[in-house]
């Protein structure tokens, strides 16, 4: 009797033990496809940008013509991107909300310290994704950088742009074309330089 027992006590840890082991195993595979189904399709492999690229934005290509667009500043200047057609242009995307954005403010307004004259920095804030604009005021106050701030209170622009990850940045040529691949993700004064040797 007492070995029958022990017998089928047996039987029960055996059977539990493959009944978990099989448990762990579905739960490995179900990570490793939901592992596989992540694709990056930003198109930038060093993406640091704070959200993520839906399927089908890729952004704007290098060879295209940049979407043109009328914008308020915060300053209440209205900038049209056409008019500035001949010059060199730095256009990027940025929110007070997104931490790589604050990383590469500072190297922004340190490149357009020196190089203001050279090319045309615009920065286009997604104010239709902030609390209020409100913030964005206080937020470039508090910093205290000059260069250009635009308002895209509509969604208008940074949707033109195919905007998704921020701080997402575009490279146009006096041409009004867009002269290299964007950049997903926090530039430093260093590669601000070279983006700008590189457009003509």
């Amino acid at each position: 009797m007492a070995k029958r027992i022990l017998g089928i006590a047996v039987i029960v840890v055996l059977a539990g033990a493959v009944i978990i082991n099989l448990i762990d195993l579905n739960k490995e595979k179900s990570a490793e496809e939901e592992e596989s189904k992540s694709v990056n399709v930003s198109g930038d492999t060093g993406a640091e940008g704070a959200a993520i690229v839906p399927p089908g934005k890729s952004g704007i290509e290098p060879g295209n013509l940049a979407p043109d667009f009328e914008l308020e500043t915060l300053a209440g200047d209205t900038v049209k991107l056409s008019d500035l057609q001949g010059k060199k242009v730095i256009l990027n995307f940025w929110a007070t909300w997104c931490p790589p954005c604050k990383v590469e403010m500072p190297e922004m307004q340190r490149f357009y310290e020196e190089y203001k004259d050279e090319v045309e920095i615009l920065a286009v804030n997604l104010t239709g994704s902030e609390k209020n604009e409100k913030n964005v005021s206080s937020f470039i106050e508090q910093y205290d950088y000059t260069y250009p701030i635009l308002l895209d209170k509509d969604s208008e622009v940074s949707d033109a742009y195919e905007i998704a990850p921020i701080p997402t940045t575009y490279f146009i040529g006096t041409n009004g074309k867009i002269q290299q691949p964007r950049k997903v993700g926090p530039m430093t004064y260093d590669y601000m330089v070279e983006m700008m040797h590189s457009l003509n």
